[in-house]
């Protein structure tokens, strides 16, 4: 796959910036502030993609929590209307470049698709007051995921990484399929965690 030159930070798509740090020879890790440093004042909804993406598939038992501590403070800062910002012990947080390349492998034929139906639209969906209820929204969705409840992976996981694309090219319309993703998503677990506790309840009367 060949991918144009990257051009200066802030500007390049986030498919160009991943596949660009995934190949680059010069490095044996890549850090999450290389990242931030990569995309600039566009980071934030491109870190919340990034970090939320790979929940979407299927992962080792752990990796949702892992990824789901950068979403707290990222969603946070949407929320609060900051500029993007991680704490040094996040930033500094590094992935084996070979690892973020098979990382990059998956998400990229996606994200390209996606990155062809973007562009700015519905500027009322990206602005406050809705982009700061977007960062509450997300912030919940970043615990759940982080719980280890059945279902509570894919469906926040895809709400998170809908509507941080929608905050990296200040896409109302992409926004607003996260806010449907967020919906599904917390009717759905929020139905396994009631079926849960029912089974655990008749258990429960069961074995008293």
């Amino acid at each position: 796959m060949t991918l144009p030159p990257l051009p200066s930070p802030g500007a390049a798509p986030l498919s160009v910036v991943l596949f660009h740090l995934a190949h680059d020879q010069t490095r044996e890790r890549v850090a999450i502030g290389d990242l931030l440093g990569a995309l600039g004042d566009r980071a934030l909804g491109a870190l919340m993609f990034v970090f939320a993406a790979p929940n979407i598939f299927p992962v080792p038992p752990g990796v949702s929590t892992v990824l789901g501590a950068p979403l707290l403070f990222l969603s946070l800062q949407l929320m609060l209307g900051l500029k993007p910002w991680l704490p040094k012990v996040v930033a500094q947080r590094s992935l084996a470049r070979d690892d973020l390349a098979a990382m990059v492998r998956r998400l990229l034929p996606w994200l390209q698709k996606a990155e062809r139906l973007l562009r700015p639209r519905g500027r009322f969906m990206v602005r406050p007051p809705m982009e700061n209820l977007a960062g509450l929204v997300c912030l919940l969705l970043a615990v759940v995921l982080m719980l280890p409840v059945p279902l509570g992976n894919t469906l926040p996981a895809l709400a998170i990484a809908l509507m941080g694309l929608g905050v990296l090219e200040r896409d109302g319309l992409w926004m607003l399929a996260g806010w449907i993703g967020a919906a599904v998503a917390t009717a759905v677990v929020s139905g396994v965690v009631w079926a849960m506790i029912q089974a655990g309840l008749a258990l429960l009367a069961r074995l008293t």
